[in-house]
């Protein structure tokens, strides 16, 4: 049996899902089984799966059920000693599984390693770095105060952990990743690869299921009650701060996207949350940029709006806040 399985859920994936699966049989890492679960495709994904040769591919077709559901049937389906999920539009640099299997090997205690990630655009480009977090060992209260590992493309699971803590809640609008890791938290230490290794593509134009805010505002909602409800009293006490830094990175989501009144009035809404949850935010001083640039995509129209945010640059540019706003503290 292979020692890794990873898994990569596909639904209508033509344009990525072929770079992507390159990108893992480019790991110099080479004892794993790739599993493939097509999740309805109703474009070319299958047949261009279908044409790459590689026996350690295994392709299960299903009716569209979402990607947790995908996910879920994937470890089913999975017959390795550690677990590796990967979105189907997202990369692998090659030493990813490597380097975070040697880590799991040098701390048997630990049942999560992540790496670092870094984001691209729709072509592959490098567009920014994202959160360089490097926190080992009994990561709860950190990892409920900033998601660091960041998406679902980035971990390597002992599957035994995964076992005890149960498969990706399919009951979650939202957030299904993070509450994973939260739940292994909750119960075993992590273990960091102090590099990026995972690619993040980001798509600012389409309607895709990760650029509903409001979607995923429901979602982190249920995760935090849900992991607050079973957390220690002393991480119970972060509750304002948790809800802070969560609604911190629903405002520049929703400043990343298309300037429009409504995602304005949206983002406004975001940090008026933020606010009350940590009145110390508003001593901040890339405060005023968010406001800034809130105001221009609500009340200009928004080609009008995109001009004078071009013409202020990166005084008003939210990409070069980003880090700063999902940092934690603010």
């Amino acid at each position: 049996m292979p020692l890794i399985s990873v898994i990569i859920p596909v639904y209508n994936a033509e344009e990525t899902i072929q770079e992507t699966i390159q990108s893992v049989l480019n790991q110099t890492f080479s004892d794993f089984e790739l599993i493939v679960i097509n999740d309805g495709s109703q474009d070319s994904t299958l047949e261009i799966v279908s044409s790459i040769p590689d026996p350690r591919i295994k392709v299960f077709s299903y009716p569209n059920a979402g990607p947790q559901k995908s996910r879920n049937r994937g470890i089913e389906k999975a017959t390795g000693e550690y677990l590796a999920f990967l979105d189907a539009d997202d990369l692998w640099t090659p030493d990813k599984l490597d380097a975070q299997f040697q880590a799991l090997q040098a701390h048997p205690e630990a049942a999560l390693a992540y790496s670092w990630t870094d984001w691209v655009d729709e072509k592959g480009q490098f567009w920014r770095r994202g959160t360089y977090i490097s926190a080992s060992g009994d990561v709860q209260a950190k990892l409920l105060l900033i998601d660091f590992i960041g998406s679902g493309s980035n971990p390597l699971i002992r599957r035994q952990a995964l076992e005890k803590v149960g498969n990706f809640d399919e009951s979650l609008v939202g957030g299904q990743d993070w509450d994973m890791w939260l739940r292994l938290a909750a119960c075993y230490p992590f273990v960091v690869v102090p590099k990026p290794q995972v690619l993040y593509r980001k798509s600012l134009t389409s309607n895709s299921w990760s650029n509903n805010v409001e979607r995923q505002e429901k979602g982190f909602k249920n995760v935090i009650s849900k992991a607050l409800d079973q957390a220690p009293e002393s991480i119970k006490s972060l509750k304002g701060d948790i809800i802070s830094n969560r609604y911190k990175c629903l405002v520049v989501d929703a400043l990343e996207r298309p300037s429009s009144r409504q995602r304005g009035l949206t983002a406004a809404r975001f940090l008026w949350i933020a606010l009350r949850n940590d009145p110390s935010l508003i001593q901040a001083r890339v405060l005023v940029k968010v406001v800034l640039r809130m105001t221009i995509v609500t009340l200009l129209p928004p080609q009008q709006a995109q001009g004078l945010l071009a013409k202020l640059g990166k005084f008003a540019d939210v990409h070069a806040l980003y880090g700063y706003l999902r940092s934690e503290p603010f």
